[in-house]
Parts: C-alpha cells; structure tokens; sequence
C-alpha cells in the first residue's frame, strides 16, 4: 500500500493497525505487528477486519508486542479537510478525533499503545496527578505543505526532554523511539485537522502523568502517556505583530533546585495569578526575574526571551530554572547560520533599556516580537512598536523551515505521507 494512500481511504468497520509490510489478505483474526522498528520513517498501514471485541480479544493478543497501536472503536477517517473558518483560527482548543494512550506500571516500561476516539478520560480522585501534581506535558506542531504532506518539526527533541523531566519527577517515560511514532499515529488519525498550507498548524499535546491512585505522598503505582491534538492559529490575539511585557519583580516563576527546569504542570499554575493581573492592565504577558538577586531575565510565562543589540542575540542560560526551549534551541542555530553572535548568558533587567530589539519563542508563539517592556513603571518601546528587522528574519526563516518553503539543511522536520 501506497504510503500516501495509507489512511485517506480506511472504510467504517475496520480495525487499524500500524506496520511496516502489509499483506495482501491478512487472516481476521491476527495481531498487530510491531508498532516501529529501529527507524523514524514513516508508517504504513494495513488494514485488518473488525470482529466483535471478544473475538478479538485483542489487549490480550498485543500484550506480546512492546509498541502496538491499534484503533479500538470504527475507523471512518477522510482525507478531506474539514469544513471550518481556517481563516479564523484562534489559539484555543477544538476536539478532534483520535487520541492516543499507552500506560506502564511502576518501575515497568510504556508497551502497547492504542489510538482511541478522542474523549473524556476516567481517572481515580487518588491519582498522582491530581493529588501532587506528578505530571509533565510536551507541545509541538505538525504543518501541512503545499504539496499535500505533512511534516513535524523536531519531535525526538520533545521526547529527549519528556525522558528528562520523567526523570526528575520520578516517572517512566516513552522511549524516544516510541514517542515519535506515537506522535506520528496521532496526527495521521487525525490528518484532516491539519489546517491548509499558511493557516495555521496542527498543535500537539503529549501527557505523561501520574493515573494510579496514591494516598501517601509516593509515586503513583501507574502511568499513562496520552496525546491529544488540536488545530490552531497565533498563540497571541495580537497575531504576528508585537505584544507588550510587564517585568514581574514580586512572584517568581522558579527558584533554583526546583523544576523550573522541566516542563511540568505545576510549573505553568504558579504563573496564572501574575499573567492574569498583567492582562487585566493591558500587558500581553510577564517576564520574570531570577529570585535570588531579581535583575537578571529567566522567561515569559510560557516562552524564551531574546534581546537584541547591534549584531550580538542574548538569552539567558539554561542553569536549572529555565526552560530548555526547543523554538529557543533552534532559534539560536538559525541565528548562528545567519551570520549573528548569539551569547547564552546571565542577561540583567537594565539591558532592556538599551535593547534594539526584543522578542519571544516558544513552540505556541514560534518568534513573537515585543513591541513594549514595562519596568517599575517606566515602559521601553521598541522599534516604534513595530516588528523589528532581526525578529522578522529569524521568524520568516524559522517558519518557511517548519512548512517546507526552503531546503531543511539542519534535518529538523520529519515527513509524514
């Protein structure tokens, strides 16, 4: 079967099963063959007869295998994109139609994995993750090309980084192997939701929590890895255009030892009452400073922060309390190859006042200039609150890279047919 052709003709009443061979007549009642091999190629599918569930029995039959991913309700997906304003897409959530789940036990390994339809799930009042928080997430974006294909953008990057909070927040975690393939089941199931070429992109939500019931503070006894997808546009209401910053200077957003570091849930609350406060005032987010001497730059709430001046790029260093950003990681290569000096170092509030340019990134934002920095009061613009030259180039290079406009010569993005 055609790779191109490998979900855009799936019919109701069958089961789908990821495969690198696909016989012509598989008998009804086989198991689903290994969910990837040792590569990150893309998948093929083959299609296999839907029985009833206790025929099939097939939690029982795929246990044999450590990365399956099966559908377990009726296929009927379309190559068709669906019918919505893709001309007004927002950066909030809309359901879409599969998701995919894969659970381990303490001290075990993530095995079979399944494709389900997207929905509500069932979760003890005891879990980890409810209780104390023991939870990571991961964001990434899947872009439709103009010739029809689909690419992601770095995602063993996300999986590498997932695998590291995991460890700091005592949790199995996916292989790098099976969280890329993972991530490709998912957006293939859920392809028609990947918006048209230069309208948005498909944004990707990888969960790695706590599920198994705890009462005592101690790692959960199980673990499900979950992901959802959902079609968006600009992460800001501003769009591609500048937002405006206050410096946060009482609350912090982490503090050193801590896991300011990972992207943990619990990271993310702790900012909602100061990004609240500065949206209510206008401002479009908060930067934050270091607790300890509060002068030097961490983050914004969600995204890395850059500050230009002359040919040299500074952002601070990654040193435990902030985020390793894959836009930043990127970013800053991208800078490289265009002929700037970027330097990864402590960064102080003052340099701010005498900055050319300012701008963000993060997966949601990709690069988001900053027209304005308020500080103590005393506002900073930039650029007349326009977008600056630097921001522009690196936005415009980054983004035609993720859509497949010009050659991937640092093989970033991975295709999906």
């Amino acid at each position: 079967m055609e790779r191109s052709a490998a979900l855009g003709g799936l019919q109701p009443n069958y089961l789908l099963c990821p495969s690198r061979r696909c016989p012509s007549s598989p008998p009804l009642n086989s198991l689903p063959l290994p969910f990837a091999d040792n590569t990150l190629s893309s998948l093929n599918f083959k299609l296999q007869k839907r029985l009833p569930l206790a025929s099939r029995n097939v939690q029982a039959a795929s246990s044999l295998f450590k990365r399956d991913a099966i559908l377990s309700d009726t296929y009927s997906e379309t190559a068709e994109l669906v019918d919505m304003d893709w001309d007004n897409l927002g950066f909030a959530f809309l359901p879409t139609d599969y998701m995919y789940i894969m659970k381990c036990a303490r001290g075990g390994d993530f095995s079979k994995g399944e494709l389900q339809r997207f929905g509500n799930i069932e979760m003890n009042p005891s879990a980890g993750v409810l209780n104390y928080g023991q939870g990571l997430f991961e964001g990434l974006k899947a872009y439709r090309t103009k010739d029809g294909n689909i690419l992601l953008f770095r995602p063993e990057e996300n999986a590498i980084r997932m695998r590291q909070g995991a460890e700091r927040m005592c949790m199995p975690s996916p292989t790098v192997e099976q969280f890329v393939e993972a991530v490709k089941a998912t957006v293939l199931a859920n392809k028609r939701w990947v918006p048209p070429p230069g309208k948005g992109s498909l944004y990707i939500r990888p969960l790695l929590m706590g599920s198994g019931a705890v009462l005592g503070l101690a790692p959960a006894p199980e673990y499900t890895f979950l992901i959802y997808v959902s079609p968006v546009g600009n992460y800001f209401k501003e769009g591609v255009a500048p937002i405006h910053l206050i410096v946060e200077h009482e609350l912090h957003r982490a503090t050193p030892g801590g896991t300011g570091g990972v992207k943990t849930i619990g990271n993310y609350a702790a900012v909602l009452k100061a990004q609240s406060a500065a949206k209510a005032r206008g401002y479009s987010d908060v930067l934050y400073l270091d607790c300890v001497n509060k002068r030097y730059l961490e983050e914004v709430s969600s995204c890395n922060i850059f500050v230009v001046k002359d040919n040299v790029i500074s952002t601070p260093a990654i040193k435990g309390t902030i985020l390793p950003g894959i836009t930043r990681k990127s970013i800053i290569d991208v800078a490289r190859s265009q002929g700037f000096q970027v330097e990864e170092r402590p960064v102080a509030v003052d340099e701010l006042l005498d900055a050319d340019e300012v701008f963000c990134t993060g997966t949601a934002v990709v690069v988001s200039p900053v027209g304005s920095i308020t500080y103590l009061g005393k506002r900073v613009s930039y650029k007349n609150e326009g977008i600056g030259e630097v921001s522009q180039k690196l936005y415009s290079v980054l983004t035609r890279l993720q859509m497949g406009l010009i050659e991937d010569k640092m093989d970033w993005t991975v295709e999906l047919r």
